[in-house]
């Protein structure tokens, strides 16, 4: 018996491809494969080694008028496996696929290479959510399980080939994947059957089918996912997420809601990017309170070191995008060739990040190739958006926390000088932004990833000169500094550097006994400084609680320089970068005394910069208005957009400051507001890193409240599911309301854009996220559910209450005139609060008698608060 695969048979056994041609034959003999190249061969280890990821093993080689003769030992295939494989070979010649152990599914499944990649893109995304098994574990699991791979792929087609004639069939296809997962034989191949048949049921869209424009398919792939129906899910879940994978890289959105945005990075983290993601993203949405949109975040790993950061990007962004939806004239479009049981889904913003900064022209660039509806509003900060560094908006914001934490400790910093240490260098926006907002600053030392800064008694006046030199210096570092300005017993070392001599002078300002160090130590000794701020303005989680390891902190590449909070010596932090400590860390400090927000309360100012720069280009871009002409009313409107940006972060800081001046008498309302948030957000407590029953108790017996890292947790989520209970009511809609719409522009753009900002594709989002926001600063975290609780009242009925009471007391002027008549911080708060408990008695009172006619409930009110008030 003997087959033979001819030369002629080129046209079914082979790929046409410039680079290679392949054909196989077999007889009694043993099995061939002539191969013909073009130019010179590749070396035959490299051809035995690619043969020998398809489960062929070289055993003689010959080269013939026929080409190059490869004989193999110990094989026996049919002619359409070796069709599949010669296919494969060829097309992974011509730089189509990468083969490696996953080429075995060929021979053992009986699939082509396209569909081996299509496995492979599935196991890949699987260890990222943490399986726990190797790749080679994986692979050896399906090569031994073919069936299994075969119904896996069946059901694949079967929910998405836009072809299929009868997508009914999925659900007889769902229950063969299912019986052949309760069919393992062991744990372990179970748990990896279940993963990967999860994964497919995840699945909502796949550009799988779709054709580029020379009309084949296309060389990356991606794929929208349900998160909650993912195996093995954890206790952070997106709303949907988007895997893009290709040879060259990978790539991960998430998103917490359907109206979301959030930056995407260029990461490091080639083995758990995923991991870093989900943990940006939760911080996100936190940060996004004040905001309409909700937290996304996503991440890029290259996994070719030929490949430009650029290109791997506008990969990612294409990926996103096929499987996205657009809006032509008014119509919601899906992408051609895919199946959408997911509904309409066509928002999609993303923003600059780690190692994208440059790269949101590129990002709008695709999105113009697609004709996506968000135009360059797709991306913010582009050439036609708001720089955040021009604006030193992120650090701008993270300052009114670092000023608002000195002055309540009666400290004036506009005034005094203050020691610093520093996460970052002058070339980067949050930290160079932030070391030029006051001439005050005496900046002891610094890190980034390059060197270390040490001026142990540094010249205020000098050295913020030196430091602006640096930040209008392109790509400039530490090592640039003007040596000969650095006090004595200073210097800037490398990080690479063996060891560290430390002078006196430096070992008295870090307050350290040893005389010399390596790198890693004096980082550590840096962070732990006895300095009245350290300002994180980089990239890193430095900071965990006493009672976490590194690998809480979720970022190994500085596990060496990481510090425990307890060992902070500084007054106050401020967090213009992401991550830089833990939840638990940030409360730990707190605990201890000092002074701390979170990252998502100093940093928000850059988020909300970008989101009202997006918005402001839907407006414009929806109406007639010239390109030109409307990027002059941008310009024209930056400083408009950075006072209304600041003004929310400075009244949002307020509000934590208000809390946490009664957080001991107001615990017991924290305490069910964390209950009530938990039954109708979905909040878990121990993934936001507020504290236990049993930490509870202790602090009620020790007379504590909330520290002011979970009063900022309380703060965010609280607005974000006021926000939702008043987006599915009518309150966007009430005349009450009408004026917060235009509000909500810079008075330019509303001017010029009335019509278009009245048809706002998220006019009621915008108005929802206005009165969320001021209800939950004014009247403060917990009150809302308290009236709830009380009164039987829902959320609508209390904002109508409120917004009767704030006119009739024209509670912002009076608001502002408290803020502007009293230099004493710790007097201001409690008049705050004593205006604050005013307007929480009227809206009770509204609430029970009914808001009624307009002048009864003014006169009412009015002789209510003659009398001192009504009683609850």
């Amino acid at each position: 018996m003997s087959m033979v695969v001819r030369p002629d048979m080129a046209e079914t056994l082979a790929v046409e491809n410039p680079s290679a041609r392949v054909s196989f034959a077999a007889d009694e003999a043993g099995t061939r494969a002539e191969v013909q190249w073009p130019g010179s061969p590749p070396l035959l280890a490299e051809v035995c080694a690619m043969f020998e990821h398809f489960g062929l093993r070289v055993a003689s080689y010959e080269v013939s008028d026929a080409g190059h003769c490869y004989e193999f030992c110990g094989l026996n295939l049919p002619v359409a496996t070796l069709d599949l494989i010669a296919r494969a070979y060829e097309a992974a010649i011509a730089g189509r696929w990468q083969v490696d152990r996953y080429a075995a599914l060929i021979a053992s499944a009986g699939i082509d290479w396209r569909r081996v990649v299509l496995t492979r893109a599935i196991t890949r995304f699987i260890r990222q959510t943490g399986l726990g098994f190797s790749t080679d574990y994986i692979i050896d699991s399906l090569l031994a399980a073919p069936d299994f791979v075969n119904a896996l792929l069946a059901l694949f087609d079967a929910r998405f080939d836009p072809d299929g004639t009868d997508h009914t069939d999925a659900e007889q296809a769902d229950r063969d994947v299912a019986a052949l997962v309760d069919a393992a034989t062991s744990l372990d191949d179970e748990r990896i059957r279940r993963a990967l048949h999860s994964f497919v049921r995840a699945t909502l869209r796949t550009n799988w089918f779709q054709l580029g424009p020379d009309g084949q398919a296309k060389d990356y792939l991606s794929f929208k996912i349900d998160s909650a129906q993912l195996a093995g899910v954890g206790p952070v879940v997106p709303h949907r997420e988007i895997y893009v994978y290709s040879d060259a890289m990978e790539g991960i959105h998430l998103r917490s809601g359907a109206i979301a945005r959030g930056g995407l990075r260029w990461s490091n983290r080639a083995e758990d990017f995923r991991t870093e993601v989900l943990g940006l993203m939760k911080t996100q949405a936190v940060k996004n309170a004040p905001i309409v949109p909700t937290g996304a975040k996503g991440a890029f790993v290259l996994r070719n070191a030929d490949v430009a950061p650029a290109d791997g990007y506008r990969t990612f962004i294409r990926g996103m995008l096929d499987i996205t939806d657009n809006i032509v004239d008014g119509a919601v479009r899906h992408p051609d060739r895919t199946v959408c049981p997911d509904g309409d889904d066509a928002y999609l913003v993303v923003a600059a990040d780690k190692g994208t900064a440059k790269f949101s022209d590129l990002a709008n660039s695709v999105a113009a190739e697609y004709g996506f509806w968000l135009g360059d509003a797709f991306a913010s900060g582009g050439s036609a958006g708001y720089d955040h560094k021009a604006m030193g908006i992120t650090a701008r914001g993270a300052w009114l926390s670092v000023r608002r934490h000195f002055a309540e400790a009666g400290r004036d910093i506009d005034v005094e000088p203050f020691t610093v240490a520093g996460i970052g260098d002058m070339s980067g926006d949050v930290f160079g932004n932030g070391m030029l907002l006051s001439h005050n600053i005496k900046l002891v030392a610094a890190f980034d990833h390059r060197h270390i800064f040490v001026d142990p008694d540094p010249d205020p006046r000098a050295s913020f000169g030196e430091r602006a030199r640096l930040f209008d210096l392109p790509a400039s570092s530490w090592q640039d500094y003007d040596s000969t300005l650095i006090s004595a017993g200073g210097g800037v070392w490398p990080r690479t550097a063996k060891s560290i001599p430390l002078s006196p002078q430096a070992r008295t300002a870090l307050s350290i006994e040893a005389t010399e160090c390596t790198p890693d130590e004096l980082i550590s000794a840096v962070l732990c400084a006895p300095v009245d701020l350290l300002w994180n303005g980089g990239v890193g989680t430095y900071v965990r609680s006493d009672g976490e390891t590194d690998a809480d902190a979720q970022d190994k590449a500085n596990d060496r320089v990481r510090v425990s909070a307890s060992q902070l010596r500084c007054k106050v932090i401020g967090e213009g970068g992401n991550l830089g400590l833990t939840q638990q860390a940030r409360i730990g400090f707190a605990l201890n005394g000092g002074r701390i927000n979170a990252d998502f309360i100093d940093n928000a100012a850059g988020v909300a910069t970008s989101d009202l720069e997006v918005n402001i280009k839907i407006a414009l871009d929806s109406g007639n208005i010239g390109t030109e002409q409307r990027n002059t009313l941008l310009t024209e409107a930056t400083d408009d957009v950075a006072a209304r940006v600041l003004e929310d972060n400075a009244e949002a800081i307020l509000a934590i400051s208000m809390a946490a001046a009664e957080a001991d008498s107001l615990l017991d309302r924290h305490i069910r507001l964390i209950s009530n948030l938990q039954d109708q957000a979905g909040v878990d407590p121990q993934v936001e890193g507020l504290p236990a029953a049993p930490e509870l108790v202790r602090r009620r017996t020790m007379g504590l409240g909330l520290t002011r890292p979970e009063i900022a947790v309380l703060l965010a989520q609280s607005k974000n599911l006021v926000a939702q209970e008043l987006l599915a009511s009518e309150i966007p809609d009430h005349e009450a309301f009408a004026h917060r719409l235009g509000d909500y522009f810079p008075a330019a753009v509303a001017e010029h854009a009335h019509a278009e900002i009245s048809r706002h594709p998220l006019r009621r989002e915008i108005v929802a996220t206005s009165v969320a926001g001021e209800l939950i600063n004014r009247v403060g975290p917990g009150t809302i559910y308290r009236m709830q609780e009380r009164l039987a009242v829902t959320t609508p009925e209390v904002a109508l209450a409120y917004a009767t009471v704030r006119d009739i007391l024209d509670l912002d002027a009076l608001w502002a005139a408290e803020l502007a008549g009293n230099s004493d911080e710790g007097r201001r708060i409690q008049a705050l609060l004593q205006m604050r408990e005013l307007v929480e008695h009227l809206t009770s009172w509204v609430l029970r008698n009914g808001a009624g006619n307009r002048a009864k409930v003014s006169e009412a009110i009015g002789r209510l608060i003659t009398a001192g008030g009504p009683a609850i």
